[in-house]
């Protein structure tokens, strides 16, 4: 008599085994945090965040930290347009953050994030990062 592959206790622990590895580390992707700049922190800098951005892997629900003296700099979370022009609307400009030690959950997709204090975004305080 023939028996199934999946009828081998062996082969069910193992499948059990992956299941429960791949939740952990969805869970833990999921929560992650990511210091902007690393210990560079946000602020004028030479160089692009979105270099910093590049190597590294984002996922959905994972969170951007800013960190800055504050009230030298802000964080504002825009659309496309308002990232390339540096212009948050109204509405963007409303949810600023400013508190120094800034925390946004990253959605999936496309973020962005500038900086809306004069001439801070077009000098280079912005990013953009993808959340898989």
């Amino acid at each position: 008599m023939k028996t199934s592959t999946f009828s081998n206790p062996a082969v069910i622990s193992f499948f059990f085994l992956i299941v429960g590895l791949s939740s952990i580390f969805v869970s833990v992707n999921a929560s992650r945090n990511h210091i902007v700049g690393g210990v560079h922190g946000w602020g004028l800098r030479s160089g692009s965040y979105n270099i910093w951005a590049l190597h590294r892997s984002f996922a959905a629900g994972n969170t951007l930290q800013f960190k800055y003296t504050r009230g030298a700099h802000n964080v504002v979370r825009v659309h496309a347009a308002g990232y390339e022009k540096c212009r948050a609307t109204e509405k963007e400009s409303a949810k600023a953050m400013s508190t120094g030690s800034d925390k946004l959950t990253l959605k999936k997709g496309m973020n962005y994030f500038i900086c809306s204090f004069e001439g801070h975004c077009t000098a280079g305080m912005k990013i953009k990062v993808h959340a898989k």
